[in-house]
């Protein structure tokens, strides 16, 4: 286990570095970049507001995957993490993926539907949300798989420690 304490101290350096840096962008840098990103139309005054909303949202389940990948690290160190405490810790990451990737698709249709049609053909930008997506969704399904295999350790450890 000590090797893995090795490795959970840099990596939790790292995700308070990450997340400063999202609460540094959520308060600092995107009010300030999405009114250059908005055009200041009267019919597309909303976008402003609604793309700032979005993009805070975003990065708030970003924020999420980070607080609930820290406490899993903490049932790591303390070899726990196969019990049935880290499933809620799981649960959460798989929330916010999903409740990300919703907020994905709604950004790729209103995106398609106000930029790319009354604007610009420009087909870049709903090929990168189309791209984020199909990733976003990988991402998804991977979490899913990985709370399913943790679920199986779980109940193999309880059995084990039945046995014993």
């Amino acid at each position: 286990m000590t090797h893995l304490r090795r490795v959970v101290l840099p990596l939790r350096i790292l995700l308070g570095i990450v997340f400063a840096g999202l609460v540094a962008a959520q308060v600092w840098a995107l009010p300030e970049l999405l009114p250059d990103l908005a055009e200041p139309t009267p019919e597309r005054s909303f976008m402003r507001w609604t793309m700032l909303v979005a993009a805070v949202l975003a990065l708030v389940c970003v924020q999420v995957v980070l607080v609930c990948t820290w406490k899993l690290l903490t049932l790591v160190t303390d070899d726990r993490i196969f019990s049935a405490g880290a499933m809620p810790w799981v649960n959460g990451i798989v929330r916010a993926v999903v409740v990300g990737w919703g907020m994905l698709l709604g950004t790729f249709v209103c995106a398609y539907y106000f930029i790319v049609d009354e604007v610009s053909d420009d087909p870049v930008l709903p090929a990168l949300l189309l791209l984020s997506l199909l990733v976003g969704a990988v991402i998804g399904l991977l979490v899913v798989v990985l709370r399913a295999l943790l679920r199986q350790a779980t109940t193999l450890r309880a059995d084990m420690e039945a046995v014993i």
